[in-house]
């Protein structure tokens, strides 16, 4: 490489902030947007089941499609498609558009999801590479946490419409960035047929796991919904979507490292769903005080994102991603005896204890796959990397809501919903703790 393309590097982080706010940002414009189109709340919620879904059936495919396309305009493609369909969601004139839209944007996130780290490996040298993924590794779940402040400032101020409009100006950026400095070559190409029977096998095994979770809590037979997932998982294993990720993932040695990262953004989306309800809906906090509590976590993460990088080349990655997993853990432990004599700022600390982690973590976890695989297939590995976080963001909200239900009312469910996520936060670490075949030597050089 003739020289490192940081303005790549940025524009990677910034379509990683815009593609986890966007995760997020609806979730608060949902009553908002049943009042305007006069429907019931369960319909309302497709404008973000509409996103979420599209995206994680189809990470893999996309990975697959992005290792036979050029970066360039697949980077325009995506960018301008997420752009236009965010535009042409916020001036839906009936909610039939709006979440055909929301269709449309996952699908286009999809390619987003998988192309960041790509970009980030490919704009810089091998030696710089934990510095570089730290950006879009960190800045991706700010835009998650960061997702219900703003929204909740556009809502006041503005209306729903403009939650959709306030990533359009961010677009538009990494569109400049990209004319101007992604190397050219290559060309868009249709997918293959199968990729479309790939994306409904694994949407139709997540929606299943989705709904046995989410119904569970009413009675734990409705989890027997979730054994269709199996079938469906087993088969397209099988298929010529499914082998080229597990052949990756088992030549690379990364499936603890997909594991972990699975299980952390779980803990994570877990953590920050019972905490936000419990703070409002138990405590009677006000969603402002809510969200400058919360915002504790990504202040850290900030911080200590950057730091996370260049230790990670300076002493590899694998120890760093484990140190920050551990840190995350212990962040998340210390949050589990939370009781009504709790102060705000005792929540605080610990939230910004569990976001130093994260940020220590984020990089070194992405430069560790990508440094397991071959050039070739580094795009197939990312997906499936993106797939493991998004799914856990998926999963996190829906495995709370079984653990606080099975914990009971007050106090109890919301203990038990905090150490399912600590929990998860451990079993990352362990996993990360435990290098594969191929990843313990690479750890010690990357």
């Amino acid at each position: 490489m003739a020289e490192d393309q940081w303005s790549l590097v940025a524009a990677a982080g910034m379509l990683s902030f815009v593609a986890m706010l966007d995760m997020n940002i609806v979730n608060l414009a949902l009553p908002d947007i049943s009042r305007s189109f006069g429907i019931s709340a369960e319909t309302a919620q497709w404008a973000v089941l509409g996103y979420q879904l599209p995206v994680v059936a189809l990470l893999l495919p996309a990975g697959r499609w992005l290792d036979q396309v050029g970066t360039r305009p697949a980077l325009m493609f995506a960018v301008g498609g997420f752009a236009l369909c965010s535009a042409a969601a916020a001036v839906s004139p009936w909610a039939a558009w709006l979440i055909t839209a929301r269709l449309a944007q996952g699908a286009f996130g999809a390619v987003l999801f998988v192309l960041m780290p790509v970009l980030a490996a490919r704009s810089v040298r091998p030696e710089l590479r934990g510095r570089a993924m730290s950006v879009p590794a960190t800045l991706g779940p700010l835009g998650a946490v960061a997702g219900p402040a703003v929204g909740g400032l556009l809502l006041d101020h503005l209306g729903w419409r403009a939650i959709f409009l306030v990533k359009l100006p961010v677009c538009a950026a990494a569109l400049l960035i990209a004319r101007r400095n992604a190397p050219a070559g290559g060309r868009l190409r249709l997918p293959d047929r199968s990729s479309l029977g790939d994306a409904g096998l694994v949407g139709g095994a997540i929606a299943a796991l989705l709904l046995a979770l989410t119904l569970s809590p009413g009675s734990p037979a409705w989890l027997l919904l979730a054994v269709p997932a199996v079938p469906l998982t087993a088969l397209w294993l099988r298929r010529p979507g499914g082998r080229p990720v597990s052949s990756t993932l088992r030549d690379s040695g990364t499936y603890g490292v997909n594991g972990a990262v699975l299980a952390l953004a779980a803990g994570f989306a877990a953590m920050r769903y019972v905490l936000s309800l419990h703070l409002q809906l138990d405590d009677a906090v006000s969603a402002t005080a809510t969200g400058l509590t919360t915002l504790c976590f990504p202040l850290g993460m900030g911080l200590a994102g950057p730091l996370g990088g260049r230790l990670a080349d300076r002493f590899g990655a694998r120890p760093l991603a484990t140190a920050g997993a551990t840190v995350t853990a212990l962040g998340l432990l210390l949050l589990v005896p939370l009781d009504a004599g709790w102060s705000l700022a005792d929540v605080a600390w610990r939230l910004a204890l569990a976001g130093v982690g994260m940020g220590l973590y984020g990089g070194p976890v992405q430069s560790l796959v990508m440094a397991a695989v071959p050039p070739d297939r580094i795009a197939t590995a990312g997906s499936a990397v993106q797939l493991a976080r998004s799914l856990g963001f998926t999963l996190g909200p829906a495995l709370a809501t079984t653990a606080w239900g099975l914990g009971g009312a007050g106090t109890g469910g919301v203990r038990a919903g905090l150490g399912l996520a600590a929990a998860a936060a451990c079993v990352a670490a362990l996993l990360l703790a435990v290098p594969g075949r191929r990843t313990a030597g690479l750890a010690r050089t990357n």
